[in-house]
């Protein structure tokens, strides 16, 4: 008996172990399953998603998934078995669509953390009955294309302490009642369309919130402002309508970063000194004030006096002017970060900023910095050599060589001296410290780059810009060490050779420019499987042959300017490319255009112009949908318009122009192409009248069909273009996509190369061809050189921002509309050649920035207006019109030397000249008249007796009988 009873113990005692454990959840073998109830919620709440990437795959209703706890993005509890955690993320290359179906959700009263991030739910609002789920911790919407305004049921979400709304589509007011989540820490509201008429809303909210965004809404500050936040570390109210912060205060004893960038502040309404961050002043570690219209030097006086613990200090893109104040160097010695970039500042470069300890990063770009490089090494200490990292000094009017002092930095990661006026060598001397060197620009100065053939340098460059360095004629073998190159810049150098090794470290890269350069031969057709879609870079050089397949994997292609012949092997036979841009203008293609364009069906730009190309335009150009612009010109293509073109309808740019294209112009370029900003059709053989659904074109800023066959009237429609009816750029009618670089992943900023990869496009303005970077820039209209015919419709009034309009050799008749003098921006104006009549209207005359004016061989009559700039005008402007006129053509009006009516004013001078030139007209013809009647009757008779004598029997008979008939009316 004894001896069972320790047994029996034991057994109790394990027996109540095993039932604690139950009870408080501390059995690892007891598996906690979702709730059934929540499982079909979750289920129920798949349904209205479209879930095209898998993300969702996890989530079944079968034996082997129906514990939704193991389903992907759910988490529960480990206690109760409550879904506590959803988050359904998505990322750039997948995520979830469709409605959301918050309603479904209303099982999960427990949860806690709901992410629905980066997602495209697009037209969908917040549904206000996301505020049912009151245990809510985490909410986090941003990046998922919500629009409509943000639900003031949000309010009762007391709990929270993390709330996302940032980049999505809201409108309307932030909502007061976000004043009452007293838990907040952490609200972005950043990139929407928020508005606010004043900034009191500050006030309500959180007093523990430590994290606030604000950015990229349309917020303003219509009143003072006097908020306290106790714990505010960040606060962020960049590209928004602050403009003055006068009577305001934003007490925040702890704030640390604060940002207001793009805020249209200027220095006599920011008032930043005694209002906006005060008690701040001692824990402020970063201010950010760029992208403002600030150009005083107060604003350096301010911050020597009140945030003398600054570690990051962005002013850049302002109008900052002057010298770069000493006072950095006294007074910022805590400074890590030091960004003044596209400013107007002067001088040399202060050498006291090497006596700065803590600065890593000086970032001066974009200024009008001048001074020997080499002063800027001098009188320093340096004691910051060992934290400095990056120093870009671009784009400024700096001289001299480069030192062999810069070695000091060895801990340099980023130089970047390009568009400066440097000259002389750079040997390997120069950069042998360099061991953590990345970034490397030298691009634009008048620098020799000369290092021996067998240096290896002791470092790994990812950026390297060269542009016009002297590096040749020989290619540098010592770039073949630098196997981490993703950005290689060696344009403009005099190259003649390029070793195969190049095109294999293709490979790794995201970009390579060697235009301009005298590189010849064929490339060689190397099978190489590329890590990343690059942007290659060759034109003006001599290339020759074939295109290599392997090209077809870039997603920038430039090779214009060459000699490849071949289009048609590179396009057909080929596997789906992710090309983006394609140019080969100007080589030698030839043949008919490939009819296999589906291969390359995401083409955002096109351009194969100046070739020898010939044909049809093939059915296959339909598919590439995703095309902006479309160059075809100068070739020998033939026929029709392909009636697939139609699908393009995200097209801002179609140049047809220079070939030997028919047919009508098609309607549905009107009906389809509604985002086109320029359409060139340009001497061709288009024939027919000009449809009216071209005025559907609200974007167009450039319309040019002149020298075909066109006939019939000009629409009267042409109010209906609106982008040619404001002045200045039009919102949407820009060709962003044409100012397209590649911005290196850069901490700091995102500045590396600019002026490279801009594209120049060719058209004729103003009657003679210019290339122009920026095409949005112009508004014209050229339909000249047709069979037009009618009169100038007077709704051309409307366009008031044309700047150039040619309708000159057509026959046009009619006067010209006195509403054209509504076009104030008109600089260039050409009706010569056509029969237009009557007199020149006087508005005309008073449009200031005319300054090429042709009227020339029409019918005109009267008076040359005079005033303003019009006696600039020579008679070329006006000969060829019987009828007119004026000092330019040396022509006297009449009643000019009548001195006894008085002065008359502009337009009765312009009328009575009118009057006396129809009579003047009129008492000609009937003299002549007169004149030819009596000598045709009377001449006869005096030269011929036979007719004398017969014409007076005549008379003689007939008053005889005149007489007879007389006596017998008495």
């Amino acid at each position: 008996m004894t001896t069972c009873f320790p047994r029996l113990c034991c057994a109790l005692l394990l027996l109540l172990l095993h039932a604690a454990e139950s009870i408080l959840g501390l059995n690892n073998s007891t598996e906690i399953k979702c709730i059934e109830r929540e499982r079909q919620a979750l289920l129920h709440f798949k349904h209205g998603l479209i879930d095209g990437y898998g993300m969702l795959s996890t989530w079944r209703d079968d034996e082997k998934s129906r514990d939704c706890c193991k389903w992907k993005g759910i988490q529960c509890d480990h206690q109760t078995g409550h879904v506590s955690f959803l988050r359904l993320r998505g990322s750039d290359t997948q995520f979830l669509r469709g409605a959301l179906n918050i309603s479904s959700l209303f099982p999960l009263q427990n949860i806690q953390h709901l992410d629905l991030s980066n997602n495209g739910f697009v037209g969908s609002h917040i549904p206000q009955l996301i505020a049912s789920l009151t245990n809510l911790r985490y909410l986090n919407l941003s990046y998922s294309d919500f629009g409509g305004s943000i639900p003031i049921q949000l309010g009762s979400l007391t709990n929270l302490r993390y709330l996302d709304f940032s980049y999505n589509n809201l409108d309307g007011k932030i909502p007061s009642q976000l004043g009452n989540l007293s838990q907040l820490k952490y609200l972005d509201l950043s990139y929407n369309m928020l508005t606010s008429s004043t900034f009191q809303l500050l006030s309500n909210f959180s007093l523990n919130l430590q994290e606030l965004y604000l950015s990229h809404n349309d917020l303003v500050l219509s009143s003072p402002v006097h908020s306290t936040f106790p714990s505010l570390v960040i606060l962020d109210l960049s590209y928004n309508n602050m403009t003055s912060f006068e009577g305001t205060s934003i007490l925040a004893s702890k704030l640390q970063n604060l940002y207001l960038q793009n805020c249209s502040l200027r220095d006599d309404n920011f008032l930043i000194s005694a209002t906006t961050i005060a008690n701040s002043s001692s824990s402020l570690a970063s201010l950010d004030l760029s992208s403002n219209l600030l150009k005083s030097s107060s604003i350096f006086y301010w911050l020597f006096n009140s945030t003398t613990n600054l570690r990051t200090l962005q002013l850049y893109n302002n109008m900052l002017e002057g010298p770069i104040p000493d006072g950095f160097g006294k007074v910022m010695n805590s400074l890590e970060v030091l960004d003044l970039h596209g400013n107007k500042l002067q001088g040399e470069i202060p050498s006291f900023f090497g006596n700065i300890c803590t600065l890593e990063s000086l970032i001066l770009f974009k200024n009008k910095l001048s001074g020997k490089f080499s002063s800027f090494f001098q009188n320093s200490s340096w004691c910051n050599k060992h934290v400095f990292q990056i120093l870009d000094l671009s784009s400024n009017n700096i001289t001299g060589t480069l030192p062999k002092s810069i070695g000091l930095l060895s801990e340099l990661e980023y130089l970047l001296l390009d568009g400066n006026c440097l000259e002389g060598d750079v040997t390997e001397s120069h950069l042998s410290s360099f061991s953590k060197l990345r970034y490397l620009s030298l691009s634009n100065n008048s620098l020799s780059v000369k290092f021996v053939p067998t240096w290896v340098p002791p470092f790994q460059l990812q950026n390297l810009g060269l542009r016009s360095c002297k590096l040749g004629p020989s290619f540098p073998s010592w770039l073949h060490t630098q196997s981490s190159l993703n950005y290689l810049d060696i344009s403009d150098n005099g190259l003649n050779y390029v070793p195969d090794w190049v095109w294999d470290n293709l490979q790794n890269m995201r970009t390579l420019n060697m235009s301009h350069n005298n590189l010849s031969g064929p490339i060689p057709n190397i099978s190489l499987k590329l890590h990343y879609a690059p942007s290659v870079i060759l034109n003006s050089n001599q290339f020759e042959g074939k295109i290599p397949s392997f090209l077809l994997q870039a997603f920038d292609l430039r090779l214009s300017n060459n000699k490849f012949s071949d289009l048609f092997s590179f396009i057909c036979n080929q596997g789906n490319s992710e090309m983006w841009i394609l140019d080969l203008s100007n080589n030698q293609l030839k043949g008919q255009l490939p009819d296999c364009w589906t291969s390359v069906d995401r083409l955002w730009y096109l351009d194969l112009s100046n070739n020898k190309l010939s044909g049809r335009i093939p059915l296959s150009m339909g598919s590439l949908v995703e095309l902006k612009v479309l160059v075809l010109r100068n070739n020998n293509l033939t026929g029709e318009l392909a009636s697939t073109l139609k699908n393009c309808s995200n097209l801002n740019m179609l140049d047809v122009a220079d070939n030997m294209l028919c047919g009508s112009i098609p309607s549905w370029i009107g009906e389809s192409m509604q985002q086109l900003i320029i359409l060139n059709m340009r001497e061709n053989h288009f024939s027919g009248n000009l449809p009216i659904q071209l005025c559907y074109l609200n974007y167009i800023q450039l319309l040019d069909l002149s020298k075909n066959m066109l006939s019939k009237r000009i629409p009267s429609c042409l109010k209906e273009l609106t982008a040619m009816s404001k002045k200045g750029i039009h919102t949407r009618g820009t060709l962003n996509f044409l100012d397209f670089m590649y911005i290196p992943d850069i901490k700091i900023y995102d500045y590396f190369v600019e002026e490279e990869y801009s594209f120049n496009i060719s058209l004729i303005w103003k009657g003679v061809e210019q290339r122009f970077k920026n095409p949005e820039l112009i508004k014209g209209i050229d339909l000249s050189s047709n069979k037009l015919t009618g009169e100038i419709p007077k709704e051309i009034g409307y366009l008031v921002g044309l700047v150039s309009l040619n309708l000159s050799r057509n026959n046009l008749s009619g006067k010209i509309p006195s509403e054209i003098g509504n076009l104030s921006s008109l600089e260039s104006l050409d009706l010569s050649r056509n029969q237009i009549s009557g007199g020149i209207p006087l508005p005309l005359s008073e449009i200031d920035n005319l300054g090429k004016l042709d009227l020339s061989h029409n019918f005109l009559s009267g008076r040359i207006p005079s005033g303003r700039h019009f006696e600039t005008f020579d008679a070329s402007s006006f000969e060829g019109n019987m009828y007119l006129c004026g000092e330019q053509l040396n022509k006297s009006c009449y009643g000019d030397g009548d001195q006894t009516t008085g002065k008359l004013s502009e337009a009765e001078a312009i009328n009575d000249d009118e009057d006396s030139i129809f009579y003047e007209a009129l008492y000609m013809s009937m003299g002549i008249g007169y004149f030819t009647g009596f000598w045709g009757l009377l001449g006869p008779m005096l030269l011929w007796s036979s007719w004398k004598n017969a014409y007076l029997d005549f008379l003689n008979r007939l008053t005889i009988g005149m007489y007879e008939q007389c006596g017998k009316c008495r």
